[in-house]
């Protein structure tokens, strides 16, 4: 299949399956007329591409899962190297939990202060309608 129909198949670009191409994820076949080309296996690195990028990788963590696949495994995931980069990425998601919540301890007692403050205090006046 030509890039056009790759792209429609992918729910993609044209332009995003390119700069694929320039960063090494997208083989870059052409055929005897010049056009480049693809095939089955292209439409599902694109959609191992997207389903990670739904996840939060970056386009480089992808490259792990990406070459799993073009080496003829069945799946992205089934070589070291993309279990490494499931593993990295659990690790900062946890980082990022533990940083949520904290902020959102602090969002609850700020809530809690600004509640005491409202009930305790004088009637706040509006200053639009004052």
């Amino acid at each position: 299949m030509r890039i056009g129909e790759l792209a429609e198949r992918a729910g993609t670009t044209t332009r995003t399956l390119r700069y694929y191409e320039s960063r090494g994820l997208l083989p870059a076949r052409r055929g005897s007329n010049g056009y480049r080309t693809y095939d089955e296996g292209d439409v599902r690195l694109l959609e191992q591409i997207r389903t990670l990028q739904d996840f939060g990788f970056d386009l480089e963590e992808t490259r792990p899962f990406v070459e799993c696949l073009r080496s003829g495994h069945p799946a992205g995931d089934s070589c070291p190297a993309s279990l490494d980069v499931y593993r990295r990425k659990l690790g900062e998601l946890d980082a990022l939990i533990v940083e949520l919540s904290a902020v959102r301890e602090q969002v609850g007692a700020q809530l809690v202060r600004a509640e005491a403050a409202v009930v305790g205090g004088p009637d706040p006046q509006c200053e639009l309608t004052g």
